[in-house]
């Protein structure tokens, strides 16, 4: 499928055709990530483009924080803004076939953007990636599904259709604190591994 290779991304990015790049952490997992206290917790952030939860992660001592993703560009994006530091934890590797164990896992546009026939193989790599009692957690778009995307929609129930046989849902609920482009069409969860 075209938008689940690393040419088509590499793409997008070599064109600067990332208008979900915000230039910043987005203000739901700034909250949430402001509020972590385990600096040894294994975590990753998967299918991450500009990843600027990493930076943070990374200045503030979480050594054990992990950026992966399938185009180079973005990994070389972050290694720059970081002057080189951190670069051994930048992946690039396909999301589906990777393996690991992590105690968090990210989720920031990675969801929306791959094929919504992807999102039962994505619940259950996820899962597998995270060790007992770990946490998924981030923003899902909250908008129609169409065929057109990425990004491609969706809704709660949907979302619970897919990650209740493999979580304890802790939260799903509409983001209060959205940029105003994405005001009204996020939401925030946690998940946490059966």
């Amino acid at each position: 499928m075209k938008n689940t290779n690393d040419q088509y991304w590499s793409q997008r990015w070599r064109e600067n055709n990332t208008p979900w790049d915000m230039g910043t952490v987005s203000p739901p997992l700034s909250g949430f990530l402001q509020g972590l206290y385990n600096k040894k917790q294994h975590i990753l952030i998967p299918g991450a483009g500009n990843a600027y939860e990493f930076d943070w992660l990374y200045t503030n001592g979480f050594e054990n924080a992990f950026v992966l993703d399938i185009a180079r560009e973005p990994l070389q994006n972050i290694a720059r803004r970081l002057n080189g530091r951190g670069t051994a934890n930048l992946l690039h590797a396909d999301f589906f076939t990777h393996e690991g164990r992590y105690d968090l896992i990210v989720e920031q546009t990675f969801f929306c953007a791959l094929p919504p026939g992807m999102r039962p193989e994505y619940a259950e790599k996820m899962y597998e990636l995270l060790k007992p009692g770990g946490m998924l957690f981030g923003v899902f778009f909250d908008f129609p599904l169409t065929e057109q995307g990425p990004p491609f929609g969706g809704s709660k129930s949907e979302y619970l259709g897919y990650f209740e046989p493999y979580f304890r849902i802790h939260k799903l609920e509409r983001c209060y604190n959205s940029i105003k482009p994405r005001a009204g069409k996020e939401l925030f969860f946690t998940f946490v591994k059966a």
